[in-house]
């Protein structure tokens, strides 16, 4: 798919977020976006339905499967990579899981993070392009109860987190404390370790985090993050907020926290919104739904995203940017130009979003560069 000139030795990459909508024809959801995949050298997204026929109903997500044919997206973007390890990928259940993993394998995408059993869920997504080998690695936080892989059973492959909540008596907010599973930790160092033997670049995909709320990132996020780069991965790619979060350079290496959405659609916002703490108190500044985006009603912010570029050689990573988009009314994602008010503002939310996280954004032309500060 691509039409980017090659420079020996190296390749451009993208990675980009939550890839799914519900309303078809998928004819046009990537249009404004298309140049752009098809100037670089290899692409990598999150796969967040289930494409099948087969399964057993979820009430609560009954847009979780989708029929196969919308699975045609994945080929108008021209992935060569995606990661299953999401929480909409058990939606069905195992049967529609495997139908999906086998669907994408038969376009000739390839495949991490779920399974016929956990050993499958943990390979990688090997991709060669002009003599540089990328492997992908995903795991998910927020596994469906029952979904999560086993020694013999279908599934996703996890990263488990543990919560405990300090109270600090009735005037101050509790704090809660997140932990990444010390066991789902050390299982993540070894498939790094066994895919550096393999590839010049580990990318590692975790689906993750907080929901709809911009700059929340839990604690466990972090650890894992931090912990997965001191194993050798060389790029982390998160998604599931729904809205772009931090980017951190840490030893050296990058991690976006969130992308945000990419093709996405939904047909009603969840339940959960009508809960507490959405209604009341500073998360109600970001529960509003823009009334122009009825199918993407994740916040108002869920029209904000972004693209992560890079470009890899064999001896490492030589340069992070991303790419700053918003997702018009059509749900079509559109590159923002230098020179754009809205370019300007996607920077400045960036930037507010990644207060605390060490990093410094250049711009150049119509990327960010991501350096340490």
């Amino acid at each position: 798919m691509s039409n980017h000139k090659h420079v020996p030795g190296e390749i451009s990459y993208l990675g980009v977020g939550d890839v799914g909508p519900v309303h078809g024809p998928v004819d046009g959801y990537c249009e404004l976006v298309l140049p752009t995949l098809q100037s670089v050298d290899m692409r990598f997204g999150n796969c967040e339905r289930q494409y099948s026929t087969r399964g057993t109903v979820n009430e609560a997500y009954p847009h979780g499967r989708q029929p196969p044919e919308m699975a045609a997206i994945f080929d108008q973007c021209g992935f060569d990579a995606v990661t299953l390890a999401n929480n909409h990928m058990y939606d069905f259940g195992p049967d529609a899981l495997m139908d999906t993993r086998d669907l994408i394998l038969g376009k000739g995408i390839q495949v991490t993070g779920a399974g016929k059993n956990l050993a499958e869920a943990r390979q990688p997504a090997i991709v060669e392009c002009n003599g540089v080998t990328v492997g992908h690695l995903g795991y998910c936080s927020v596994i469906p109860e029952g979904g999560e892989a086993g020694p013999d059973k279908i599934g996703i492959a996890p990263l488990g987190a543990s919560v405990k909540i300090e109270d600090r008596g009735p005037n101050f907010a509790p704090r809660a404390i997140s932990n990444a599973d010390p066991n789902h930790l050390s299982m993540i160092a070894e498939d790094i370790a066994a895919l550096r033997k393999r590839v010049d670049i580990v990318v590692v995909a975790f689906h993750w985090g907080i929901l709809w709320a911009p700059r929340l990132i839990a604690d466990y996020q972090v650890e894992a993050a931090h912990y997965a780069i001191d194993a050798g991965a060389d790029l982390i790619l998160g998604h599931h907020a729904h809205v772009p979060k931090a980017i951190e350079v840490y030893k050296g290496k990058v991690c976006f926290y969130s992308l945000s959405n990419f093709c996405m659609t939904k047909p009603k916002p969840s339940f959960r919104w009508d809960e507490e703490p959405w209604k009341v108190g500073a998360l109600r500044n970001y529960t509003d739904q823009d009334p122009d985006y009825p199918l993407l009603p994740y916040g108002k912010d869920a029209k904000r995203t972004l693209m992560a570029k890079a470009i890899f050689t064999k001896d490492g990573v030589n340069k992070v940017s991303f790419i700053p988009m918003l997702i018009d009314t059509k749900y079509r994602p559109e590159v923002l130009l230098n020179g754009d008010d809205r370019f300007d503002d996607a920077v400045r939310y960036m930037e507010w979003a990644s207060e605390g996280f060490d990093h410094q954004f250049t711009v150049e032309g119509d990327e960010i560069i991501v350096e340490t500060t």
